[in-house]
C-alpha cells in the first residue's frame, strides 16, 4: 500500500474558464475536491509537483493529504485532464476519503516469473495480457500498489482467470467471475511472413537496378556507335 502523501494546495475564490487560464498562468493547476457529503472546494495546486507525480505512475491510487491554508483533506485523485498536444496536466478532481468507506479504484496487474513460464521460455508463446488493471472496491488506506499475478508453471493455452487471481485482503473485484485477465497464445509466424516479404522486395529492388544498369550502358553504347 502506498503511503499517504502530502500535496500543498490554494484556496480558490473564484472558478470559470477564465479564473482557471489565470491559475494556469501562475504555474499551478485547477482542482476541485468534493465528495464525503460537503460542498465541493476549489483549489490550486503546483504544476510541475502535479506533473511528476502523475508522469511516476500510480496517481490515482494513492491517497493524498492536501493542505490548502491550513485546512487538511484526505483525498484520492478520480480524474485529471491533460493538454492534448503538449501532455501538460489541466485540471484535476479529487474525491475525499472517508474513514470506514470503500472506493473503487483501478489498480494495475503485475504479471512475475515469465521466465518460468514453459509456455513463454520454452515454447516460445506470447502473454496475451486482457486486462491490464483491475476495478476494484477497498478501504483508502488498504490501496494495494498492485495486484501480482504469478506465471510459474503456465503453459501455452492456459487461461488466467479473475478466480485465479489472489487478491489482497479487503480488496474486492467489482467485475464479472468470468473475466479473463490474461492467456499465454503459441508463437506467430508473422516474423517469418515479415522477413520473407523484406527478401522479396530487396531481391526486386536488385533486379530492377540491373536492368536500369543495362539500359543506362546500351545508350551510352549507341551514342558511341553514331559518334
Amino acid at each position: 500500500m502506498s503511503a499517504v502523501k502530502p500535496l500543498e494546495a490554494v484556496a480558490r475564490d473564484r472558478v470559470g474558464k477564465g479564473a482557471a487560464r489565470a491559475v494556469r498562468r501562475q504555474g499551478q493547476i485547477p482542482a476541485v475536491i468534493y465528495g464525503g457529503g460537503q460542498a465541493p472546494q476549489a483549489i490550486a495546486i503546483d504544476l510541475i509537483r502535479t506533473r511528476t507525480l502523475i508522469y511516476a505512475g500510480g496517481f490515482k491510487t494513492t491517497v493524498f493529504e492536501i493542505d490548502a491554508g491550513g485546512r487538511k483533506t484526505r483525498v484520492i485523485p478520480r480524474d485529471f485532464q491533460l493538454d492534448p498536444v503538449s501532455g501538460v496536466p489541466i485540471h484535476v478532481d479529487f474525491l475525499r476519503v472517508v474513514a470506514g468507506q470503500a472506493i473503487a479504484v483501478e489498480v494495475p496487474v503485475h504479471f512475475l516469473n515469465e521466465d518460468k513460464a514453459p509456455g513463454i521460455k520454452q515454447k516460445g508463446g506470447t502473454l496475451n495480457i486482457v486486462l491490464h488493471t483491475l476495478s476494484v472496491e477497498v478501504a483508502p488506506d488498504a490501496i494495494p500498489d498492485a495486484i501480482e499475478i504469478d506465471l510459474s508453471g503456465r503453459d501455452i493455452g492456459d487461461t488466467i482467470h479473475i478466480t485465479d487471481v489472489k487478491l489482497p485482503a479487503g480488496v474486492t473485484y467489482t467485475g464479472e467471475a468470468t473475466d479473463t485477465v490474461a492467456n499465454i497464445v503459441p508463437p506467430t509466424v508473422l516474423g517469418a511472413e515479415v522477413e520473407a516479404e523484406e527478401a522479396a522486395i530487396a531481391e526486386a529492388a536488385s533486379a530492377e537496378s540491373a536492368a536500369e544498369k543495362a539500359e543506362g550502358e546500351g545508350e551510352a553504347g549507341e551514342d558511341k556507335t553514331e559518334a
